[in-house]
């Protein structure tokens, strides 16, 4: 009878989850699967079939590809650039809030407010804010002589715009995961010290970091990932020009898909995009794990 009750009990469990795995089939594994296909296939938008097999041939012209490494190096100062402000940035409010027992609320409210934003309205925004006849930066700088800017026409300028809108937008989110962190972190600690002497310095050298690296690698990790993909800021502010001065791996891989048409190079891209990042997961999960086994 309890074998009977606890088989029912396993298939109802089952049941259960039917349509989890239904929406993750539809949701991710078909798209990664008809991308992985695509990539060994000749796939264009003028011929959508896998009429013909070209092995990893998408591959090979990816890597021959005259701006992709252009595209490559403009991604990782990109990703690097904004993931270590926002790291410095976001500790440091984090550290600041940690502290705050009034009008807490309120902060949080401010710090939240560019997050809770969609990318394309950030984009629009800053778009017009830096626009370099209508835009109030350049307004207010006229008003003190000094000369107008080209913020997104210029090659350098444009890089810099980009980098500052996504920190911008994105440091609530680190600040956030860092803050939770802070806030979990044990007080006995940090008593012992005092008592022993310790500045506060000192305190966060040798047990704030300590206690908070699996937060920060995870932070770290999570930022990666969504700057990597950062698109519609490009596509809204620059559309990876000037040049491709902000040409970002994503807007590339768009560009060879809806620009010249292909497809399959633009799933070779992909691939070899998703590979990169799942790598680089393991790494950094790898070194968690050994940060926490061996202290």
């Amino acid at each position: 009878m309890d074998l009977t009750i606890r088989r029912r009990d396993q298939l109802f469990g089952y049941f259960l989850t039917i349509p989890g795995l239904a929406t993750l089939i539809i949701i991710i594994i078909f798209p990664i699967s008809f991308t992985i296909l695509t990539s060994f296939f000749d796939y264009t938008l003028i011929t959508p079939n896998h009429d013909v097999f070209v092995g990893f041939e998408n591959y090979y012209e990816v890597i021959e590809e005259d701006y992709i490494s252009d595209s490559v190096v403009t991604t990782a100062q990109f990703v690097f650039l904004t993931v270590f402000i926002e790291l410095i940035v976001g500790f440091s409010i984090a550290l600041s809030l940690n502290n705050i027992h009034r009008f807490k609320n309120i902060y949080y409210l401010i710090m939240l407010a560019p997050l809770l934003m969609n990318p394309v309205v950030v984009g629009l925004m800053w778009k017009m804010i830096l626009h370099t006849e209508l835009g109030i930066i350049n307004y207010l700088l006229k008003i003190i002589n000094i000369h107008r800017f080209n913020w997104l026409g210029d090659n350098s300028l444009a890089f810099v715009s980009i980098i500052f809108v996504d920190i911008w937008h994105q440091v609530s989110f680190m600040t956030i995961l860092l803050l939770a962190g802070l806030s979990a972190l044990p007080k006995e600690p940090y008593e012992a010290a005092k008592m022993d002497g310790a500045s506060g310095l000192k305190c966060f050298i040798h047990i704030t970091l300590p206690l908070m690296r699996p937060v920060i690698i995870v932070a770290i990790l999570l930022r990666i990932i969504f700057s990597v993909k950062t698109f519609d800021i490009i596509y809204i502010m620059t559309k990876g020009g000037p040049g491709i001065s902000t040409d970002l791996i994503s807007y590339f891989i768009y560009r060879s898909a809806f620009f010249s048409l292909d497809i399959s190079r633009a799933s070779a891209l992909s691939v070899g995009l998703l590979l990169s990042v799942i790598m680089f997961t393991l790494y950094l999960y790898k070194n968690m794990n050994y940060t926490n086994k061996h202290g």
